[in-house]
């Protein structure tokens, strides 16, 4: 599998309790924060949930 870079670009103030909790479960803790991570489809169907609130490059 190919490895991403997931940036946090929008904050997770005032979103859902599921999507806070996604953030944290990608291992994003802060703003602006980036992460890399592997691709796989786990990772891919929570990036989809919180899709307006990260930047992922390939």
């Amino acid at each position: 599998m190919s490895k991403v870079k997931i940036t946090q670009i929008k904050s997770g103030i005032d979103r859902s309790h599921f999507q806070k909790a996604t953030l944290i479960a990608l291992g994003i803790k802060k703003m602006n924060s980036t992460v890399e991570v592997e691709l796989n489809p786990q990772i891919q169907g929570m990036i989809n949930k919180v899709k307006h609130l990260v930047k992922v490059e390939q």
